[in-house]
């Protein structure tokens, strides 16, 4: 049985709140800055919770050039497709193909494959439909006739969960393998997790792959906030004080390709993917198993498909949404897991918000950036440990860490836990 194809990153892009690129964001993360700020988008003066992190200051035609385009994709495909390009550009994967022959080209696009992972959409969706039903008045008939004429013929478009995927294939000519994972918080991680495993089985030889969401709008909060989920100052995980998590908006993509297609054409490698695992607590859609037991196994899992021990983990990022019941079952299970000492460990959504289905993408990013540079970021948000967790080795403060593979966690609604394992390469892409 011959050796599966060995999976690297060769290009990286990202931006949220903390900047337009994955430098941008991993600098402000080392700075101890974080985009968690009063809302601007609407006046939250009277909000039971008025912060968020938002992306301030970057209009449309920065995120997509095409202005016909902004008519028919959502702010989180426009996010998705910034990122995806940035991925791609980096990697140098367009000007290699333009140095191949017709039948050469032909093969490399159909060779070529793209991964999305989508938020479920935010109420926002709905919008559209708000003056009519007001101006129906309940009446079902009245609706109907006027619809067409009310609301935006490009609603469909533009809600599309697949926009994203679909539009790097359109815009790139990348014509492979393909897959666009709807699954809440894990969505873009999936969309990794998927890609690596397509180009594992041979269905590939490279895969652009994007985690987009944007949930900050006002009925999002509003809920989200009403089921007790989100902070009221600061995002503070594992701190006695945290009170919840704070809604961020965000895309991250890869540019993943087997490492001999890598090396064939010169290409830089900024890491490499080694495993992941994934399984869900079969609880309900808030419940969380206090004992970690999903996470516990998904964690093995990514660790048997790495081929790897607990010791051989570096560091660990983890999901740290801020909540009480999930940072408490996911220092159970890494106790449960790495039994003769944890790893370093830390997590970015203090300084990046929680951005849903983007999550567990940029902290593969930023995983890769700390990795190449022997850091582990501390949380500056992290005044006081809880007590009820100690000992635990997470710290306001950087640390270093034990080797060069680190162990990224993503959680999400309905008792989700995806796990991936990354290696890093030395520094290399200027994103």
């Amino acid at each position: 049985m011959s050796a599966r194809p060995r999976v690297v990153f060769t290009g990286m892009g990202a931006v949220c709140g903390a900047g337009l690129s994955v430098r941008e964001i991993w600098e402000s993360v080392l700075a101890g800055r974080s985009a968690v700020q009063p809302l601007r988008r609407w006046n939250a003066q009277h909000w039971p919770v008025g912060i968020a992190a938002e992306l301030h200051g970057v209009n449309n035609r920065t995120l997509v050039e095409d202005r016909k385009l902004h008519k028919m994709l959502s702010r989180t495909d426009l996010l998705g497709l910034y990122a995806a390009g940035q991925a791609i550009r980096h990697s140098g994967v367009v000007e290699h193909r333009q140095g191949l022959s017709p039948e050469e080209t032909a093969r490399f696009n159909d060779r070529s494959g793209v991964f999305a992972g989508s938020g479920g959409g935010t109420y926002q969706c709905n919008y559209d439909f708000f003056p009519l039903l007001t101006n129906a008045k309940g009446s079902m008939q009245v609706f109907g006739a006027e619809v067409a004429n009310t609301v935006n013929p490009m609603w469909l478009l533009r809600n599309l969960p697949n926009n994203v995927l679909c539009h790097v294939g359109i815009g790139h000519g990348f014509k492979g393998t393909n897959g666009c994972i709807t699954n809440q918080c894990i969505s873009g991680v999936a969309a990794v997790a998927e890609a690596a495993n397509a180009i594992r089985e041979g269905e590939a030889d490279r895969a652009t792959v994007v985690g987009h969401d944007a949930a900050i709008d006002a009925e999002t909060l509003v809920n989200f906030e009403r089921v007790g989920l989100l902070a009221r100052e600061a995002l503070r995980p594992f701190d006695t004080d945290r009170d919840g998590t704070v809604l961020g908006e965000g895309a991250a993509a890869f540019m993943l390709e087997t490492l001999d297609a890598a090396q064939a054409r010169g290409a830089t490698v900024a890491g490499e993917f080694l495993g992941s695992g994934s399984t869900t607590e079969a609880t309900g859609v808030l419940d969380i198993r206090p004992d970690g037991g999903g996470l516990i196994s998904a964690i093995r899992l990514a660790l048997a498909d790495a081929n790897l021990v607990p010791g051989d983990i570096g560091m660990i990022v983890a999901h740290a949404n801020g909540t009480v019941a999930s940072d408490a079952s996911e220092v159970t299970a890494l106790r449960a897991v790495f039994p003769e000492g944890i790893p370093p460990v830390t997590g970015f959504k203090w300084a990046l918000g929680h951005t849903i289905a983007a999550s567990g993408v940029l902290d593969l990013a930023l995983a890769l950036k700390a990795l190449q540079a022997s850091v582990v970021p501390g949380i500056p948000t992290l005044r006081s440990l809880d007590p009820r967790l100690a000992p635990f080795p997470v710290a306001a403060a950087h640390r270093t860490p034990r080797g060069s593979t680190a162990l990224v966690i993503c959680r999400g609604f309905g008792g989700m836990n995806l796990a991936a394992i990354v290696r890093a390469s030395a520094p290399s892409i200027g994103e």
